[in-house]
């Protein structure tokens, strides 16, 4: 769910660039669907659990890791819950920071508006059940990750061979029984390509902040069909040719998923990512029933990691091939410039340029709320941090985070050849 906060992140990137230059009430069904439900793949053992390290034997600095630890635990740089730094595949930095949304949102949890559509379920975002972990578990929401992920399994999808691997198949054909409004040449000719990269041209306003109630996610999930929402705007650019953000573009991957396979993507995240990698879960529905691909995952940060570190091994875990080398390289292969320049844009995957030359970028997934994965592949290093700051903020506390967690790694330091 939506694209704000990626500043954080662009600035941290900016950073590391200059270094090495010089250097209807939405409920939740209770269904049985395994998109709803914390996986039953936790029963499997894991055989590379992330081991731990002490910082400076895997290149990081320790005495900025303290000083870093210390100043988040004092707030200075927004309510961050989690902060975790895996460095040649074990874990040199991983800290929580406990937070009461419970007394924090008190008042707002009962105010029915923007960012609350559903006073006592998931889709209010001051409801510390289900906001930012889910029901008391380790599980943090991931928002817009959820993209990124949703990516993920298409790719999986593609490489068993249950999905098209024509990307430029038109998306209207998984729409010729319905009525769609606003149909015209330029919405027919909307690929799924277009979907995944988010230039499909459809008018969209994700450009305000999500408390805003002009933002178009936000309408999106207060109503009940969030698919017909998604595809019925107007056209406002040709297919293909403007980035636009637009979490209504990774909704409609959902829908066309389950026409294409006859499975949820939460449904075969399950069997074929979640499961081999054993990565608990929960999923949530919108109220038709499928999947929220555009932010409705919940994972634990190590989890997350390991996302992060299937595409470091180019898409094989323990010696499987989970999703296939060709996806991952087309995945962080930029396809679109976004409008936070300069970044660019894989198959819902940001690319962050760094280093002496525009062909080096880091990989990242980011949400709402301080939600964030970057890989930054030269490095070995991948980064996750998890948040809540979910209201509009004027504060410029950002800049001495980026610099801070710049401080921490030695980007001299390498690492001995990993079994992938």
């Amino acid at each position: 769910m939506r694209v704000a906060y990626v500043g954080l992140v662009l600035g941290l990137l900016f950073l590391v660039r200059q270094a090495n230059e010089s250097s209807s009430p939405t409920k939740q069904s209770d269904s049985k669907d395994a998109v709803s439900a914390l996986a039953a793949s936790q029963n499997q053992p894991y055989t590379q659990d992330w081991q731990t390290a002490d910082p400076q034997t895997i290149g990081l600095v320790p005495a900025n890791l303290q000083a870093l630890d210390r100043d988040i635990a004092l707030g200075q740089f927004g309510t961050l819950d989690s902060v975790t730094f895996i460095r040649c595949g074990k874990i040199g930095f991983d800290r929580s920071f406990p937070h009461d949304y419970g007394r924090i949102y008190r008042t707002r949890v009962k105010k029915k508006g923007p960012l609350n559509h559903d006073p006592t379920g998931e889709y209010n975002y001051f409801n510390p059940e289900f906001h930012p972990f889910f029901r008391g578990s380790d599980l943090h929401t991931m928002q817009s990750v959820t993209k990124t992920i949703t990516s993920v399994v298409i790719g999986i999808a593609i490489m068993r061979g249950d999905f098209p691997s024509d990307l430029d198949t038109p998306v209207m054909k998984y729409f010729a029984d319905q009525k769609v409004a606003n149909l015209d040449d330029r919405k027919r000719r909307i690929t799924l390509r277009h979907l995944l990269t988010m230039t499909s041209g459809i008018e969209w306003h994700e450009d305000v902040h999500p408390s805003d109630p002009r933002n178009s996610v936000d309408i999106m999930e207060s109503r009940h069909d969030w698919v017909q929402y998604a595809i019925d705007p107007p056209m406002a650019n040709e297919p293909g040719t403007v980035w636009k953000y637009n979490s209504g573009s990774t909704q409609l991957l959902s829908y066309i998923f389950k026409r294409a396979t006859g499975k949820t993507v939460g449904e075969y995240a399950g069997n074929y990512l979640f499961k081999p990698l054993n990565i608990q879960y929960h999923w949530k529905l919108t109220p038709t029933g499928l999947p929220d691909t555009e932010g409705g995952l919940y994972l634990s940060s190590r989890d997350l990691a390991k996302v992060g570190y299937l595409f470091l091994t180019n898409g094989k875990w323990k010696g499987t091939q989970i999703v296939s080398p060709e996806w991952v390289k087309a995945s962080i292969t930029p396809h679109a410039t976004t409008t936070e320049t300069p970044a660019q844009f894989g198959y819902s995957w940001w690319l962050h340029p760094y280093g002496d030359g525009s062909e080096r970028f880091a990989w990242a997934a980011h949400g709402f709320g301080q939600q964030h994965l970057v890989i930054f592949p030269d490095y070995d290093w991948i980064m996750v941090v998890t948040g809540w700051d979910i209201l509009p903020s004027k504060s410029d506390r950002e800049r001495g985070w980026l610099e801070r967690v710049l401080s921490t790694v030695d980007k001299q330091r390498g690492c001995d050849a990993r079994e992938q």
